[in-house]
């Protein structure tokens, strides 16, 4: 099944840009899945299984790195690259 998830990052600390563009440069660096951004998000489109791996592992480690943030996702299953 293939899914898109929009995903917005909220770091609650004076310097948020370096941990957003930390977290998106990550997402970046996995091939099988597409990846657009804007200033307010960004979106990811891939099949379900492999995105849901790769937001587990990479929400954790961004969760681990910041001492609070929020993170928003919005998800719809289909394929809207």
């Amino acid at each position: 099944m293939k899914l898109s998830i929009d995903i917005s990052l909220y770091p609650l600390q004076k310097e948020y840009g370096p941990a957003i563009l930390d977290f998106i440069a990550r997402l970046e660096s996995y091939v099988s899945i597409s990846i657009k951004k804007n200033t307010m998000s960004t979106q990811v489109f891939g099949d379900y299984d492999e995105l849901m791996d790769i937001l587990k592992e990479e929400i954790k480690t961004t969760f681990m790195e910041l001492d609070t943030s929020v993170m928003v996702l919005k998800m719809v299953n289909e394929d809207l690259a």
